[in-house]
C-alpha cells in the first residue's frame, strides 16, 4: 500500500532554518551581522532584476509580496539566480497593523528564515527590517519587541519607507517603529529604500549612518538607470 505524503507535512519548510541559530523564546531565525560591512550602490527590486543595471546592486523586496511569492514558497530556485548579485535583502513580507498579531509574527520569521537561509549559501544578506502594531515594536505583550528579533546588533540593516509614510496615522506607526528599532539594534549602517524625510530621520543622523536609495519608479523616470 503506497503512502501519500500530506502537504501540510512541511509545515512553514523547516528545511529553511538546518543549522541555523534562533532568538528565543519565540525562535526567530538569527541573520548573522557580516564581519565586514558592505554598502551597496543600489538596491533593485526582485521583479526588475533581470534589468539591474549592476550586479554590484542588491536585490531587494520593497514591492507587493505577490511578485516575490516564488521565493517564499521555492526559495531554493533562487540561489543561483541571487548568487549573480553582490547582494540582497532579507524578503520584505508584509506586517500589516491589522493584521493577526500570529500573522505578524509569522511574516517576521519567514524574513529572517529565508535570509538566514541564502546567508548560509555564501549570500552577503542585510536583514529587512519591519514592524506592524505596536504589539511587535514594544514589550507590551510580548517580553521582547518582536520585530527586531533575528537581526543582530551594531551591524547593517535595510528598512523601506515607500507607502509607509503616507498618512498621519502611517507616519506615527512608522516614527515609533524607527525609535524602537534605533534603540534596541544601534545599527551602524541603516539602508532607507524611498524617501528619507529629515523631520523622521533627522534626529538619527548622528546615531548612524544612513543611506538613502530612490524607489525603482523614481530612478526611472529620474532617468538614473
Amino acid at each position: 500500500m503506497s503512502k501519500n505524503k500530506a502537504i501540510i507535512d512541511d509545515g512553514c519548510n523547516p528545511k529553511l532554518v538546518a543549522g541555523a541559530k534562533f532568538d528565543l523564546p519565540l525562535g526567530i531565525p538569527i541573520i548573522k551581522a557580516p564581519a565586514r560591512i558592505t554598502i551597496p550602490p543600489g538596491i533593485t527590486p526582485f521583479s526588475m532584476r533581470n534589468r539591474a543595471p549592476s550586479t554590484n546592486e542588491a536585490i531587494g523586496f520593497c514591492e507587493m509580496d505577490v511578485n516575490f511569492s516564488e521565493v517564499l514558497r521555492t526559495p531554493e530556485a533562487y540561489i543561483d539566480d541571487f548568487g549573480r548579485f553582490a547582494a540582497m535583502i532579507s524578503p520584505d513580507c508584509s506586517l500589516y497593523r491589522d493584521a493577526p498579531l500570529s500573522v505578524q509574527l509569522t511574516n517576521i520569521y519567514r524574513n529572517r528564515a529565508i535570509g538566514g537561509y541564502y546567508q548560509r549559501r555564501g549570500q552577503y544578506v542585510i536583514p529587512q527590517i519591519r514592524w506592524g502594531n505596536e504589539y511587535t515594536y514594544t514589550t507590551k505583550y510580548f517580553p521582547q519587541k518582536v520585530a527586531f528579533l533575528g537581526a543582530e546588533k551594531h551591524s547593517i540593516l535595510a528598512i523601506g519607507t515607500y507607502g509607509c509614510i503616507s498618512s498621519r496615522e502611517d507616519k506615527y506607526y512608522f516614527e515609533a517603529g524607527l525609535e524602537a528599532m534605533m534603540d534596541t539594534l544601534e545599527p551602524l549602517v541603516v539602508l532607507v529604500y524611498g524617501a528619507m524625510p529629515d523631520k523622521v530621520f533627522g534626529q538619527y543622523l548622528d546615531y548612524a549612518k544612513f543611506i538613502n536609495y530612490p524607489n525603482w519608479t523614481k530612478r526611472m523616470h529620474g532617468g538614473v538607470i
